[in-house]
């Protein structure tokens, strides 16, 4: 028997890491591949956005400062973290924020109307439930709809963390889950760890999901994690320390991981995956149109000890195993979600 070639272990590796029910981990390279703006989109818009008047001098300057790093080419979040906003500057770059990604989140939302194949991650939500799997987990620090989106396509449930309805208001119990026949239904569970375009909060703190809302409620400002100093202390507050908390668990108990256009440059949501591939060997795959430094860094530096990661490469896409690590070619770009079940799952749209 001829032996195996390496472009057919990465696929037989991928075939069996799905077939375990992975952890999805979406990263902002996920939406980006359906329209939604990155972080340097992010950056312009804030530089552009006209102020609200009232601010004192000193925010003023801070603001000055803080557009004077993004002019000198610093990242948006590195910018964030030099400066101090104070909690209405907060509210205001959470509110920019969604203003700004909103249109191309709906914009998502009407591709599946006219096409309900329009997202991939329907086709792998699809491909993991035509099993015994019951829940699929996600964990993603994006702030748009489409984890949800592609599950409302497949015809399952959804759970966030809150109630079902058009006013949601925080479930009690983490394990909420629609039930048919006395039996849960097949859900996908989507940990937004930095908040959502759709999740909101009143001056009394009291927290509610509003998926219809095209503005900001009256009175109420959005619940969103933006980069900067505050990111780490607010995963302490709830929703999102409950969040975090049902995320890490997803992740101690998960039998594979599979990332889809994440960076590995969130040390909080990433913690829990890092320890499990040390220590449990538990399987990773990544795809991803560029591999970033710190996720060459992790898969290299031998702390994972079982992982396929492909990115995009002259020939179609490179890969790298953790027997490769050097890599190898591949003759099609299956850094690219569709293309990759095209080729390991064997299905169509």
């Amino acid at each position: 028997m001829a032996a195996k070639s390496r472009a057919e272990i990465a696929q037989e590796f991928a075939q069996n890491s799905l077939s375990t029910a992975p952890v999805i981990i979406l990263g902002s390279g996920a939406s980006a591949a359906h329209g939604v703006p990155g972080m340097w989109a992010l950056a312009a818009h804030l530089s552009a956005a006209a102020l609200p008047p009232g601010w004192t001098g000193e925010e003023n300057a801070e603001w000055t400062s803080f557009l004077g790093r993004l002019k000198a080419g610093v990242d948006l979040e590195t910018a964030l973290q030099a400066v101090r906003p104070t909690e209405r500057q907060t509210q205001f770059i959470a509110g920019a924020t969604r203003e700004f990604l909103l249109p191309f989140d709906l914009a998502v939302l009407e591709s599946l109307l006219v096409d309900r194949h329009a997202l991939p991650l329907t086709r792998l939500y699809r491909h993991v439930f035509d099993s015994t799997h019951t829940t699929i987990h996600v964990v993603t620090p994006n702030y748009d709809r489409l984890a949800e989106y592609a599950a409302d396509a497949v015809g399952v449930s959804t759970f966030t963390g809150f109630n079902y309805g058009y006013l949601q208001t925080r479930a009690r119990t983490p394990n909420t889950r629609v039930t048919v026949n006395g039996r849960p239904s097949r859900t996908v569970a989507i940990w937004k760890v930095h908040g959502s375009l759709d999740w909101f909060q009143d001056a009394a703190n009291q927290i509610v999901g509003v998926r219809s809302a095209l503005t900001i409620p009256a009175s109420y400002a959005p619940l969103m994690i933006t980069p900067g100093i505050d990111k780490y202390r607010l995963t302490h507050v709830e929703p999102f320390r409950t969040i975090l908390s049902c995320s890490d668990k997803a992740l101690e108990t998960a039998r594979s991981y599979f990332c889809v256009g994440y960076g590995f440059n969130d040390e909080h949501l990433q913690t829990k995956l890092i320890e499990r591939c040390n220590r449990d060997s538990i399987p990773l795959v990544v795809i991803t149109k560029e591999l970033t430094t710190t996720a060459k860094a992790f898969l290299t530096g031998g702390r994972c000890r079982r992982y396929l990661a492909i990115e995009d490469g002259a020939a179609g896409a490179r890969a790298y195993m953790h027997d490769a690590p050097a890599g190898f070619d591949l003759d099609k770009p299956l850094w690219r979600l569709d293309q990759f079940l095209d080729h390991v799952t064997g299905t169509r749209p």
